[in-house]
């Protein structure tokens, strides 16, 4: 079976640097993983994906890819379709660093580590619905999430300890916390499809801060507020999706903003002075002699301000001529007088006329 190469699977060069190949497993995995994925080859591209990680990520086992390409792991170290068995490679960090840790994702292998390990809690994606205007200036959200938190009676640890005192001296002993089972985890109340096994979500309301100039698609990261880490590890993050809805003027193009503007013929033809709408109030707007549909006129900063800097783009006035469907009959007549004007760009008619005349069948 013809194996697709591994740099190719990854998306990288072949001098890729480590930081470079493990990003673009990252991108891979998130985009893959079959328990995110609705793709319907999404498992047969995340394994693909693993298996190229698991060599190129090695020093030693990259040397032997590049020299003797897939054959290197033929016989020894191989599988049945002539590539790397990366079955007993650990992917425990790596997805704990993009997952979050405990997020019930079989790894494909791993060495086993301690279940004592102190782990972060898992991060917690929530969307976000912003008007135009609250994305363009910010604004203040109240959001309600749902999270594990860490049981206030064993503190996290999973154990209570007590103290007996007898004839011979005080003894420790350590119980798993009657409240918990041993898990470090409590919840509000009891899931009806969980049976009271501990599989619920506490609630709890944030006030979020929304940056000015966010757009569609911005993600915003709240640390520390996501689930609960085990055995004192640090709590997870929580990561704001937002999705802009569309304004009944404006159009937005990054930081630059678009607006259509309905002029006359005879303003188009006479030039005009045009009040204008801006997201900062209104402004009078030139307009000159001889304008066509789309011309372009430019107000520069103010369109919107870059969420990530201080930057602010443009605003863009597109001017559309408007033909009038229906004419009076002295209206009529001052057009027909018009149509005898003689312009001062007839020779462009001319040409192109005689182009049209020059290729006709």
């Amino acid at each position: 079976m013809n194996k697709r190469d591994y740099y190719e699977v990854l998306g990288v060069s072949k001098n890729a640097s480590e930081s470079e190949i493990k990003s673009a497993f990252r991108k891979l995995a998130k985009k893959y993983h079959p328990d995110v994925s609705k793709e319907p080859d999404a498992a047969e591209k995340f394994k693909e994906a693993q298996e190229a990680y698991a060599v190129l990520s090695d020093k030693e086992k990259r040397e032997q890819y590049d020299r003797y390409g897939h054959a290197a792991f033929q016989g020894t170290g191989g599988n049945s379709q002539g590539g790397y068995d990366f079955s007993g490679f650990d992917f425990s960090d790596i997805f704990s660093d993009i997952f979050g840790s405990g997020f019930g994702f079989d790894f494909g292998g791993g060495n086993g580590r301690s279940k004592t390990r102190p782990t972060k809690g898992r991060d917690r994606l929530v969307h976000i619905d912003l008007t135009f205007e609250e994305a363009v200036f910010g604004c203040k959200k109240d959001i309600r999430v749902e999270v594990y938190e860490t049981c206030d009676y064993c503190h996290g640890s999973g154990f209570v300890t007590q103290e007996q005192r007898t004839l011979f001296g005080s003894f420790m002993s350590k119980t798993s916390c009657p409240h918990c089972n041993g898990s470090g985890t409590i919840f509000e109340s009891t899931c009806k499809k969980c049976h009271g096994l501990g599989k619920i979500k506490t609630k709890k309301n944030l006030e979020v801060k929304v940056p000015a100039g966010v757009n569609t698609g911005d993600q915003l990261r709240i640390a520390g507020k996501g689930e609960a880490g085990s055995n004192g590890g640090p709590n997870g993050d929580i990561y704001l999706e937002f999705k802009v809805a569309d304004h009944k003027l404006f159009i937005r193009d990054e930081n630059d903003i678009y607006l259509k503007v309905p002029i006359t013929i005879t303003e188009a033809m006479l030039g005009c002075k045009k009040e204008i709408p801006t997201l900062s109030g209104n402004v009078i707007l030139t307009i000159p002699a001889g304008s066509n549909t789309n011309d372009k006129h430019r107000l520069k900063g103010k369109g919107v301000k870059d969420a990530n800097s201080s930057h602010t783009g443009d605003m863009y006035v597109l001017l559309n001529v408007v033909v009038p469907k229906k004419l009076s009959r002295d209206q009529k007549k001052l057009v027909e007088m018009l149509a005898k004007t003689k312009l001062d760009d007839e020779n462009e008619f001319k040409s192109f006329y005689k182009f049209v005349k020059e290729n006709e069948k």
